[in-house]
């Protein structure tokens, strides 16, 4: 099921911090609240491989999705203590140490059940036992959404585990659905802060693709 354009699920769920403190999170209500974007990014497991370096990248951009107004959350299906452990270990050692923004711990995958992003197939039942099993991990794609100040999903995607994100693009992609908020112009293939946007219309369409070469 699409999110976009959608109210983002109104779910608590508990986060850990750098602190190791352990509090509960709605996303939507982050977003209403606090009248911000969100940025929630899901990574499948704490003590991984790839993981740690978008945790790390997320991070070092935290400064230019805060000029945004823009919230960072991360999130998988790790308990709050595997999180703060992981949030202890040096980066030397493979560990998240430094990353200063909230950890979804949703154990329970109950907001991430509600998106559908768990790495699940084959659920079969058995008629004689009552037991359910699965193929896969249970745990999350790395997948992304972006919310606007209304708690309304303006991105979201999904990459499979061993595909890293590109920083850059979320803040692209904020940097586009403001401009959208503030001028009332789309933003076509390639938009980026301080190029060219255009009217919604076929006259807009027009003088856009007559002025700018592919």
């Amino acid at each position: 099921m699409a999110f976009v354009g959608k109210k983002f699920p109104n779910l608590s769920v508990n986060a850990m911090n750098e602190l190791g403190d352990t509090f509960k999170i709605n996303v939507l209500e982050e977003a209403k609240n606090n009248n911000k974007k969100v940025l929630l990014f899901w990574y499948p497991k704490d003590f991984t491989f790839v993981c740690p370096t978008e945790l790390h990248a997320f991070q070092a951009a935290l400064g230019e999705f805060e000029k945004r107004n823009t919230l960072v959350i991360g999130a998988s299906c790790d308990t709050a203590e595997v999180h703060f452990a992981w949030l202890s270990t040096s980066k030397d050692n493979g560990g998240i140490e430094g990353v200063t923004y909230p950890i979804l711990a949703d154990s329970n995958r109950n907001l991430a059940s509600t998106l559908g992003i768990l790495d699940i197939t084959n659920e079969q039942y058995d008629d004689e036992t009552g037991v359910v099993t699965v193929d896969g991990d249970n745990v999350t794609y790395r997948a992304t959404y972006l919310i606007d100040e209304e708690g309304t999903v303006f991105h979201e995607g999904i990459n499979h585990m061993p595909l890293g994100r590109n920083v850059n693009e979320y803040l692209r992609l904020v940097d586009a659905y403001t401009h959208v908020q503030e001028k009332g112009e789309v933003c076509p293939a390639n938009w980026e802060e301080g190029k060219d946007a255009m009217s919604a219309n076929r006259t807009g369409v027009a003088n856009y693709l007559s002025t700018h070469a592919n």
